[in-house]
């Protein structure tokens, strides 16, 4: 398990290593923030020397984030077979990061793991040549799984917010909060 240290903020990074129970990984790259570009470099730069050492059977990589398509290049680049988790779906929106790549993360891979039936049909109409298996969408399947624990945390009511009176919404895309 490799963290590319991409998202290193504790409260995007660690908190869900321990409410998870994710097991620790067994490598952090530590590659930090930076632009699209500048963070793909680094993140290639960082992941190159580990794949050439250990040569995987496959990478897997999960979502649209910027470790995913330079994980998957890097890979590639090796003939290392590439495991897309998230495959699919697009937000045809080709000015945003995780859009490009998404696409482009798709493109490389072999094996397609599809969040939900639109995806698939994407994936056909590109002409996408991996192989791609319709699995569900792991997102929802963790929220599923932890939604005892969330609410035991009793957040709202820390807060002293009572049902009915709040919303929780979370803005972090540059297109919504620059």
């Amino acid at each position: 398990l490799i963290h590319t240290g991409q998202h290193y903020d504790e409260n995007l990074s660690d908190v869900f290593f321990t409410e998870l129970g994710i097991p620790r990984p067994d490598l952090n790259l530590g590659v930090g923030s930076g632009s699209r570009e500048e963070q793909i470099e680094a993140i290639m730069a960082a992941f190159d020397p580990v794949v050439a050492e250990r040569r995987p059977d496959a990478v897997i990589v999960v979502g649209d984030v910027n470790s995913t398509i330079a994980c998957a290049r890097v890979a590639v680049k090796y003939g290392v077979k590439v495991v897309h988790v998230e495959a699919g779906p697009r937000r045809f929106a080709r000015t945003m990061p995780e859009d490009i790549n998404r696409v482009e993360t798709d493109e490389l891979s072999d094996y397609l793991f599809v969040t939900e039936p639109s995806g698939m049909e994407n994936l056909q109409r590109e002409g996408i040549r991996g192989e791609a298996h319709l699995v569900g969408n792991v997102m929802i399947d963790t929220l599923v799984a932890n939604l005892d624990k969330a609410r035991e945390r009793s957040g709202a009511a820390r807060l002293g917010l009572t049902h009915g009176n709040y919303a929780v919404a979370t803005f972090h895309r540059p297109s919504n909060v620059d």
